[in-house]
């Protein structure tokens, strides 16, 4: 029997690393650019609905912690069936080591919301350029098993994020536009580095 676990126990170790070093094609254009419409609408929404979402940054945060909920909705459920058709086997471990390379990312952002608002309310003008930082991170720990442009789209992040962080400082203010259209044109520029990738058969599975 311990034999038995044991062979079950690297078989599970051998698909796990073949998993983490095979590249990701899960990650479909038609997703990352549907997230970036929801950022355009999330943005546009924000600057008719919000007169000062400086006054409202309860409101301000929550439209946008909606927006990246139904955004990681949409990449998971195509992420899903992209999987299976394109990894077969391997697609749940597969799927399973991309969540785990954005998750630090994303888990640092919330818990940093919350910090901010809970501790220091008077800085959440500096979340917006934050959370850029952090995705850029986030696509960055993912890289190796991404096709290697999106590595543009990290960078693209970083340095929105820095610009962000500069513009906001000069009046500690939130803004829909410095929040939303980074999000906008770096979900599109990641969506079109995948497209261009996987080939245009491939972007139309």
């Amino acid at each position: 029997m311990r034999d038995l676990d044991k062979a079950l126990a690297d078989i599970l170790a051998i698909r796990s690393q073949i998993a983490a070093t095979t590249a990701f094609r899960g990650y479909g254009p038609a997703a990352l650019a549907a997230t970036g419409g929801v950022a355009l609408v999330t943005t546009l929404a924000q600057a008719v609905l919000l007169d000062d979402p400086t006054a409202e940054p309860f409101v301000f945060f929550s439209g946008w912690a909606a927006a990246a909920l139904v955004s990681a909705a949409i990449i998971y459920v195509e992420m899903r069936g992209r999987s299976h058709r394109l990894h077969s086997d391997l697609a749940d471990a597969m799927i399973l080591n991309a969540i785990e390379q954005f998750l630090p990312a994303a888990a640092a952002g919330a818990m940093l919301g919350l910090l901010l608002y809970r501790f220091s309310p008077e800085n959440l003008w500096m979340l917006p350029g934050l959370l850029q930082l952090l995705v850029s991170l986030g696509i960055f720990a993912s890289v190796r098993s991404l096709p290697r442009g999106v590595a543009l789209s990290g960078a693209f992040y970083f340095i929105a994020g820095l610009i962000v962080l500069m513009l906001a400082a000069r009046d500690h203010a939130l803004s829909p536009w410095t929040m939303g259209l980074p999000f906008v044109a770096g979900q599109l520029l990641t969506a079109a580095i995948v497209h261009v990738s996987s080939g245009a058969g491939d972007a139309e599975e």
